[in-house]
């Protein structure tokens, strides 16, 4: 501390005093609260001393101008978006739409599970956690961004709440109900993810609600709930009017209590979250969103103790193919969570979606199950040095890497397309389009798991929409156009009039066949 001098000193020292005396780590009691959030403002107030400048009054109007533009901008359509909000809903969407929603709000706390939700900038983490300064007050920063995150997201849950249940009267007043409804869920289930952080038995309640949640989805979209929905779709004004009253009521015990817990958090916990976005944030800013596999897998494998067994007696190719059979199959829950979205297009088709929609719904549900099957392909892209110590010949190992995504993609891809059959959105036998869309999808997650970082010295494109870098464009494209190649037939099926599907199946089978041999035998070893 002997470089803070002067006043400055004085003041951070004076509130240490009192943090150690009465607030401390641990937590501090009510009467210290005051004094410790001070420090936190002279600790904050002298490291913005000592950091860039801040932003000039010119930042500020340009700021400003910028939101002003936005608003310009997505005013007339946000207000033609409200206004086709008026009127009845369509009845045989209403349970598709509400399976949806309570989809988007299971997502919405697992990823508030995932992110932390609390959590710090590395600096704070590193210097200003483990210091006597009162938590609750360090933490109200990020209190509050998360707060502003979940109104977010909880408008967004409102309006698709009235577009699934329609608005026969009164538009406005059951807009405002639906926005406080919404609000109030999104605000309760992260104050519900703040509380898990705090405390393990909040977070049994937690993995209750989301599981709760995919299980009314569930309910919903098999049409047992359809009556209930009809009755919420036309109750009363002064039923949604008790409905947000409730609703509003709860969340505010929630994110009180959420608020209360901020100083119990472990420190070990902030420090692991903290890390965790520090690597995210460093991915993004640096356009590298090939780094967040890599920390998302090292974040679940980290702390985890493997058991040993014998490695099975296979050819050379497949027993260097066998480590991703095993590190799929260490993970059931997820396995089981990607086969289970498998009737999400069909989900999709009760909701209205266009054939387009649905084609590409499955598509990237394949191609997503494939993905996660191929980190030893990742790996050997960004070591090639260690792939070619194992004496095995690239295009052999390519081939039997190519085996578990092709299995994981056309069971994918056949379960989907069997449940738009079966809801009646593509009549016919077009499950039998997975299996020979497999090769190509394998090769896709192939490609994309072997593709290097992001070119930023590629040219940048001007259009009249705006500037279009190609550098992260090609990076986001690479894999996506083999599978969109390999899978052409199953496309041209899917935009031409009903009719006999046998020729389509065989160009199908041909091409996904060519796509990934194409792919194998290209990758010299």
């Amino acid at each position: 501390m002997s470089g803070i001098g002067g006043d400055r000193m004085s003041g951070i020292g004076g509130d240490r005093m009192s943090g150690a005396g009465g607030g401390g780590v641990s937590g501090a009691g009510s009467g210290d609260a005051s004094g410790a959030g001070g420090s936190v403002r002279v600790v904050r107030a002298y490291l913005r001393s000592r950091g860039p400048a801040r932003g000039s009054l010119l930042d500020r109007y340009v700021a400003g101008f910028g939101l002003a533009m936005l608003a310009a901008v997505l005013g007339h359509p946000l207000t033609t978006v409200l206004q086709g909000l008026a009127g009845a809903a369509d009845p045989a969407r209403v349970s598709a739409g509400a399976a949806l929603l309570a989809l988007a709000l299971a997502g919405f706390l697992a990823a508030a599970r995932a992110a932390g939700p609390v959590m710090l900038p590395a600096a704070d983490a590193s210097w200003l956690l483990p210091s006597p300064l009162n938590r609750r007050h360090l933490l109200g920063r990020t209190a509050r961004v998360l707060f502003a995150v979940a109104v977010a997201a909880g408008l967004l849950l409102g309006l698709g709440l009235v577009a699934v249940l329609g608005a026969p009267d009164q538009l406005v007043w059951r807009l405002l109900g639906a926005l406080v409804v919404g609000v109030s869920a999104s605000a309760g289930g992260m104050a519900l993810a703040v509380l898990g952080q705090a405390s393990q038995s909040w977070q049994v309640w937690l993995t209750a609600a989301t599981v709760a949640l995919l299980v009314i989805a569930v309910v919903t979209v098999s049409g047992q709930l359809r009556t209930v929905l009809a009755v919420a779709a036309s109750a009363p004004l002064s039923a949604v009017a008790v409905a947000a009253a409730v609703a509003a009521a709860s969340s505010a015990l929630l994110v009180r209590h959420a608020w209360a817990s901020l100083d119990r958090i472990p420190t070990r916990t902030l420090v692991t979250a903290s890390t965790r976005a520090g690597h995210v944030a460093n991915a993004a800013l640096g356009l590298d969103p090939d780094a967040l596999t890599w920390i998302a897998e090292d974040n679940h494998w980290r702390a985890r103790k493997l058991s040993s067994r014998r490695w099975p007696s296979l050819p050379a190719p497949l027993a260097l193919a066998w480590h991703d059979w095993r590190r799929v199959g260490r993970r059931p829950g997820r396995l089981g969570a990607m086969f289970a979205m498998s009737a999400l297009p069909a989900v999709l088709a009760q909701a209205g979606g266009a054939p387009v929609a649905l084609g590409a719904a499955v598509l990237a549900g394949s191609l997503a199950v494939a993905a996660v099957s191929v980190s030893g392909a990742r790996r050997d892209g960004d070591n090639p040095a260690l792939s070619r110590l194992l004496g095995v010949d690239r295009r052999q190992a390519l081939a039997a890497r190519a085996v578990l995504p092709m299995l994981l993609s056309g069971a994918w891809a056949t379960l989907g397309l069997a449940a738009l059959s079966a809801s009646g959105a593509l009549p016919g036998a077009w499950w039998l389009f997975g299996p020979p869309a497999a090769p190509a999808l394998a090769a896709a997650a192939l490609r994309m798991a072997r593709r290097g970082p992001v070119d930023h010295s590629m040219p940048i494109i001007d259009t009249p929409g705006g500037a279009i870098p190609t550098g992260p464009l090609r990076w986001a494209l690479t894999g996506v156009d083999l599978a969109l190649l390999g899978c052409l037939p199953a496309v041209a099926a899917l935009l031409s009039p009903a009719g006999p599907l046998g020729g389509f199946l065989a160009a199908q089978a041909a091409a996904g066949a060519l796509v990934l041999v194409g792919y194998v035998v290209r990758n010299r070893g």
